[in-house]
């Protein structure tokens, strides 16, 4: 148990100082005494200095051990967080000595030590492990079950419906964001621009939830890989396939930027490829009405246009530059810059238009080389002004594909008659 995340005497005690302890109140707890009891509501948790304890659930008068807690662990730390009835009773292992912590002491501690919020994510993310009781692991109406990302902003777990069994997937910001008022904006600003938008290709939000001091969005699950995970295979997408992405993608961004909504982080994580080549555009939480000045330049450095880079305001144009530098990606491999260091990347975005790939990816089509091209030229106004022109763009390129396989087609089967003779 030594190698826990759940340790929390490193936080009041740094650097061997004892004085925020010393406040605390100091509580000796023999073997075999209940001092947490199931169904009661307390503002208190326990930090535990020496000894261990069993934690046990209740459940129609039979007892159920379901965890175990150490020198250094708090106990009750999300009852001070959510102010919940108690899930479980803690019953002292052998003999304990515990300091007892307030709410309002708790709260003391965060605001002084900023390390204990990154903290107090692990603690949730622990809580919501699929390792624990159902009880333990529940938000509203959801079940979380297992974590599948982690990112800088949110934790995201798959998870399901308590009563329909549907599957979803469950973000929760991390504490350390939600401390900031400008990232808890962006976050809560997240659920209703998805929840407002209603279309195939853009994931759909089922609802969202405020507990434990941060802030949940349940989302439609969707089965399938992302494009970041495509893209690193052996060989480039083919040309068709690129194509067929782009498409769907900007009819899902001219929906959005008809909404007067821009995306501003769009990139091969945050689209999903379903398994029968559908997409879905995940991650509106950078996304903002159109104009807004970008001072905060949160998107993703390597398909950052240079409006964003110099705090410029962006517009459909912003979101065409990253598509711009995604679909560069999928035909050659990788992304068009070197990326030695990210104050060099920033510059090469505000002082060189993408390259022609075509050099880089054999057989490509000339018309996807210049849509690339112009999509992800660092002048605003000389890219796609658009997705609609953009897309419009897309879909002539479709449609001189599927002339020409008609047309190779029909050549063929003209051979096959002429071969084969007549009587």
């Amino acid at each position: 148990m030594a190698n826990r995340q759940t340790k929390f005497l490193q936080f009041i005690t740094p650097d061997g100082s004892r004085a925020f302890v010393d406040r605390l109140r100091f509580i000796h707890i023999k073997a075999g005494q209940r001092f947490v009891v199931q169904g009661e509501v307390e503002h208190t948790a326990y930090i535990i200095q020496r000894g261990s304890c069993l934690v046990v659930v209740e459940k129609d008068g039979v007892l159920h051990p379901v965890d175990h807690y150490g020198e250094g662990d708090i106990v009750g730390g999300l009852g001070i967080l959510t102010g919940e009835p108690r899930r479980a009773h803690v019953e002292a292992e052998t003999d304990m000595d515990l300091w007892e912590m307030t709410r309002e002491q708790f709260d003391e501690i965060s605001s002084q030590d900023p390390d204990l919020l990154s903290f107090i994510t692990e603690l949730v993310a622990d809580r919501l492990d699929s390792r624990r009781p159902t009880a333990y692991r529940t938000i509203g109406k959801y079940v979380a079950t297992d974590i599948i990302g982690r990112g800088a902003f949110s934790i995201v777990y798959r998870g399901k419906h308590r009563q329909l069994g549907k599957p979803v997937v469950i973000k929760m910001m991390r504490h350390d964001m939600a401390l900031y008022p400008d990232f808890l904006e962006n976050f809560r600003n997240e659920a209703k621009i998805i929840a407002s938008l209603n279309h195939d290709h853009i994931i759909k939000v089922y609802d969202f939830d405020e507990r434990y001091r941060t802030l949940f969005i349940i989302m439609e699950y969707v089965p399938g890989r992302s494009l970041k995970e495509m893209i690193r295979r052996p060989t480039p997408l083919p040309a068709h396939r690129v194509l067929h992405f782009l498409s769907q993608i900007i009819s899902a961004l001219d929906y959005a930027h008809q909404g007067g909504i821009i995306h501003r982080d769009v990139n091969p994580s945050n689209i999903i490829i379903q398994p029968n080549d559908q997409v879905k555009i995940l991650d509106f939480g950078l996304a903002c009405p159109t104009g807004t000045e970008d001072f905060a330049n949160t998107g993703t450095a390597h398909y950052m246009a240079p409006e964003q880079i110099t705090g410029d305001p962006v517009d459909p144009r912003t979101d065409i530059y990253a598509l711009g530098i995604m679909a560069y990606e999928m035909v050659v491999g990788r992304r068009p810059f070197p990326e030695r260091s990210c104050q060099e990347l920033l510059e090469l975005h505000l002082s060189c238009d993408v390259p022609d790939p075509k050099p880089f990816a054999s057989g490509l089509p000339d018309g996807l080389g210049d849509f690339i091209r112009r999509a992800g030229r660092r002048d605003p106004a000389r890219r796609y002004q658009n997705a609609r022109e953009a897309g419009a763009a897309v879909e002539r390129l479709l449609d001189k594909r599927s002339a020409s396989v008609k047309a190779a087609a029909f050549g063929t089967n003209c051979n096959d008659v002429s071969s084969g003779g007549i009587g």
